[in-house]
């Protein structure tokens, strides 16, 4: 028998036999071998040296030469031992346990699904959940979120901040609502669109406020009170609704006139001001002159009640003497009266200048006296020039 050299196709060199030894060179068009004498395996070996590897894998035997010499034998089929099975049970499990465990993080809590119901919540680290039984959801609890409402806000719209006080007045508000998760249960149930239901809490309670409130005190000195009305306001509805969100803080960053008319509403401001300074002007010239006045009348009063005091007194000493004279005159008459008399001429005559002469002395015809001699005015003289 001749050798084989031909490669799968069965045709020696040329020139030489068939594989039967026959002398037949004819060969069609697909015969024709590549150029350099390379040859092309047949796509069937390709497919038979794959199973052959595949029964080998599966603990197959593999289609070698069987011992009778009856040459390569065909394809005996995969065959399934108990170490195959296990090794696909181990693989299965090993797919369960890595669908099962998850791992949460610090800032994280998870929410465990029994069948798509409320199971329990996880805590961070390695927690199970037997899949596809219980399924978890993760979210960030302690993550901090904002909203920003107003001009700089999500939206876009020029108009989010634009609110009406209650003096119908209009004041621009951007301010930013700053949460976290407080029960993820609760928000992941109750709330459809978290986000979207927070923006719209936060804006409607902003509004409540201002509403009730003046513009003069929103631009002034009111703004750290407004923000924690709001704040207070909007976890109080967000509770109401079990949404299970804590709000942080709120920061109130612009509270301005719109665009639009704040220069006419700088002059007012302006002319609201130099109203006042005028009016606190005038009641400080109000509250001097009302003290004035005030301690006027309460010095003239003390006046004339020290002066009806005093004329009161004098007329009760006036008529306790007078009593006091008229009972003395009642016991001794001439006695009385002789006294009153010398009295009164003591009280008449001490105010006046006077030289009492005595007729006794020097013959009783006083021609003793020196009549030249103003002895009363040298000394009215003497005593007005000490003075």
């Amino acid at each position: 028998m001749a050798s084989n050299n031909g490669g799968p196709w069965g045709n020696g060199p040329r020139g030489g036999g068939d594989r039967d030894g026959g002398g037949d060179d004819r060969r069609g068009p697909g015969d024709r071998r590549p150029e350099g004498g390379s040859q092309i395996p047949e796509i069937d070996e390709i497919v038979k040296k794959g199973q052959e590897r595949l029964r080998v894998l599966m603990g197959g035997r593999g289609g070698g030469n069987r011992p009778n010499g009856g040459g390569t034998g065909g394809p005996s089929g995969p065959a399934f031992t108990r170490g195959t099975v296990g090794l696909v049970a181990l693989g299965v499990v090993g797919l369960w346990l890595f669908s099962s465990f998850y791992t949460v993080k610090p800032e994280e809590q998870s929410v465990e699904l029994f069948l798509g119901k409320y199971s329990s919540t996880g805590g961070p680290g390695l927690n199970f959940a037997p899949w596809p039984f219980v399924t978890a959801e993760v979210l960030p609890v302690t993550r901090e979120q904002t909203e920003a409402i107003g001009v700089g806000g999500a939206s876009g719209r020029n108009d989010d901040g634009l609110m009406l006080t209650t003096d119908e007045n209009i004041v621009d508000i951007d301010f930013e609502v700053v949460w976290n998760i407080s029960d993820p249960a609760m928000f992941l149930f109750n709330l459809r669109d978290a986000r979207q239901t927070i923006r719209a809490v936060s804006e409607s309670a902003m509004r409540e406020v201002i509403a009730r409130s003046e513009l003069a005190p929103i631009l002034n000195r009111d703004r750290a009170v407004i923000a924690d009305t709001v704040q207070e306001l909007i976890q109080n509805t967000l509770n109401s609704y079990d949404a299970g969100v804590n709000i942080v803080r709120l920061n109130l960053d612009k509270a301005d006139p719109p665009r639009e008319v704040i220069d006419a509403f700088r002059e007012v401001q302006a002319a609201e001001q130099k109203r006042d300074t005028l009016q606190r002007q005038a009641d400080a010239y109000a509250n001097q002159a009302l003290a004035g006045a005030r301690g006027e009348a309460a010095q003239l009063l003390e006046e004339a009640e020290g002066y009806r005091a005093q004329v009161v007194n004098e007329a009760s000493g006036e008529a306790s003497r007078f009593s006091a004279v008229l009972g003395e005159y009642e016991k001794a008459p001439e006695v009385t009266r002789k006294r009153l008399y010398l009295e009164t001429m003591e009280e008449v005559l001490g105010r006046v200048d006077k030289i009492i002469l005595d007729n006794n002395v020097a013959g009783g015809d006083g021609q003793g006296v020196v009549p030249y001699l103003p002895l009363n005015e040298l000394r009215r003289s003497t005593t007005g020039g000490s003075n």
